[in-house]
């Protein structure tokens, strides 16, 4: 079975954008509250309902086996850019994440500063000034034969899909709308030449759109 690319419970307002205007080290989001766009993977709570069964297994059990372009810009320089001019979000270098990044796979960051890889605690990360291609040759020989998940930002995601690398795509549309800030695209059907799509609505107003290639 070949190796796949996944983007994985990656979430846009609805009208298309994955992050708001104006990004920076303290508002990686931009404008925006980033709980009004990313909150719903977690438990249900007071206003709020959880994620459908279907994506919250997708969320837990589907996780790749490594990571390429990851939330690296937001987390290493503060925008969704896949190659930030910020050189890193923290004094350390560390991700945003902390000292337990959530991943618990290699990770491959784009970006045009490169350093040494580091570790902390289950995750490596490793710094790439590369191509789409390559980089997600260098995930796949981490992977050991599993698939990889691709995360952000919104610009990473848009150069794998005009790279025609992707293969499968969740893609999680919240109840809002920006108006502005970094777009994935002005309408899903702009992807249906080279996808099927399933739509799948949730109590919470979330709708996941579900890719793979035709």
């Amino acid at each position: 079975m070949s190796q796949l690319l996944r983007v994985q419970c990656f979430t846009v307002s609805q009208d298309g954008f994955g992050a708001g205007e104006g990004q920076s080290l303290e508002r990686p989001f931009g404008h925006i509250d980033p709980a009004e766009l990313v909150s719903w993977p977690g438990p249900p709570r007071a206003g709020r309902a959880g994620p459908s069964p279907a994506a919250a297994g997708a969320w837990t059990t589907t996780w790749s086996a490594t990571t390429t372009g990851t939330s690296g810009p937001r987390s290493w320089g503060g925008t969704s850019s896949a190659r930030s001019a910020a050189p890193g979000r923290t004094t350390s270098g560390r991700a945003g994440g902390g000292e337990t990044p959530p991943f618990r796979t290699p990770v491959f960051v784009l970006t045009h500063h490169v350093r040494p890889s580091f570790t902390l605690a289950d995750t490596t990360f490793h710094f790439l000034d590369a191509e789409p291609a390559e980089a997600l040759a260098r995930a796949k020989e981490a992977a050991g034969g599993k698939d990889v998940r691709l995360g952000g930002g919104v610009s990473v995601i848009r150069a794998f899909l005009e790279a025609d690398l992707v293969d499968t795509m969740h893609i999680a549309v919240a109840p809002i709308e920006l108006g502005r800030g970094e777009r994935l695209w002005k309408d899903s059907t702009e992807l249906l030449d080279r996808f099927h799509l399933d739509t799948v609505p949730s109590p919470s107003g979330v709708t996941h759109l579900l890719f793979w290639r035709r």
